[in-house]
């Protein structure tokens, strides 16, 4: 008998303590606070920490100080030149796939027969557009044999150009692969299309507004808190941009399509300099978290919220 009273007295217990105010909200979400301080903010310590040192992981890490960011900006000239292909990349390529699922998201607006079927279509790119698989895919594309030169000599236009081959092409090649990856922010904008007031549209026609009219004065106005949304994230997956350049160019040629990420891999792996990788790393946190900032501080003269 005294053992089971004890036994439901630690079940009583625990019942109590799970209606205890707060208490069961931080019993659920546990498993993530396990995994975020495990997985991203350990991590995220120990990198911060060993950017001070000289470290290739077989050995003890040695400090150093400030000798891995002193190399990162002044004597290592290749980081510069990394450092603008991936900027270069992150300017055209986000501005595109943004404009790219606005304009389709206008198109999906309007409930049809097949609008979820033409929406997860064009949502599927998002999925798939990162594997390694599509990569190699894109690769074979744009090859010189591939079928890009095909239909453009199947069009008449005698052109059979090395896409991946030329310093003025290859990064192209990649920033279209960004911007068919477009789906993710098509649902955004297709989301923040239908939250718009349709009396706002009727007011306007009412009052003779066109169609282009409309757009600039009612439908890119009320949409700037979504746009704002999706500059960020893909602001942030643009610098994170990995898998095009490894696979598909592997950085060539000379060195034009080798994205920061990739040299930070290189370093921190190929040529055993970790500390030197985590250096890297931090300056790009640096980098994103400053633009982020420069957004937000801006978004009052240009982000309409109705509030």
């Amino acid at each position: 008998m005294s053992s089971k009273t004890s036994v439901l007295r630690k079940k009583k217990t625990f019942v109590q303590i799970l209606h205890t105010p707060g208490v069961a909200g931080y019993i659920f979400i546990l498993p993530f606070i396990i995994g975020f301080v495990a997985f991203l903010a350990l991590p995220m310590i120990l990198s911060f920490g060993f950017s001070f040192t000289r470290y290739n992981i077989l050995e003890s890490p040695v400090f150093v100080g400030l000798e891995n960011y002193k190399t990162m900006f002044f004597e290592d000239a290749k980081f510069w030149k990394v450092f603008g292909v991936t900027m270069y990349y992150v300017v055209f390529s986000v501005p595109l796939r943004l404009i790219m699922a606005l304009l389709v998201a206008l198109l999906l607006v309007r409930s049809t027969k097949l609008s979820g079927f033409y929406r997860a279509v064009y949502y599927l790119p998002s999925i798939i557009g990162s594997s390694v698989a599509v990569a190699i895919l894109w690769k074979r594309m744009f090859a010189s044999d591939g079928v890009i030169n095909a239909l453009l000599q199947a069009m008449k236009i005698p052109c059979e150009i090395a896409w991946l081959g030329r310093t003025d092409t290859a990064i192209w090649t990649l920033i279209i692969l960004a911007v068919w990856q477009f789906g993710s922010s098509m649902l955004i904008f297709l989301s923040g299309l239908k939250q718009i007031p349709v009396s706002l549209y009727e007011a306007a026609t009412v009052d003779g507004a066109n169609g282009i009219q409309r757009f600039f004065k009612i439908t890119l106005p009320m949409l700037t808190p979504t746009i704002f949304f999706n500059l960020i994230n893909q602001l942030i997956n643009g610098f994170m941009a990995f898998t095009q350049s490894y696979i598909i160019t592997q950085g060539k040629p000379r060195d034009s399509t080798l994205f920061y990420t990739v040299y930070m891999y290189q370093n921190s792996f190929t040529y055993s300099k970790l500390g030197y990788g985590c250096a890297m790393a931090w300056f790009m946190v640096f980098v994103v978290g400053f633009l982020t900032f420069i957004l937000f501080k801006t978004q009052n003269k240009w982000v309409y919220y109705e509030s």
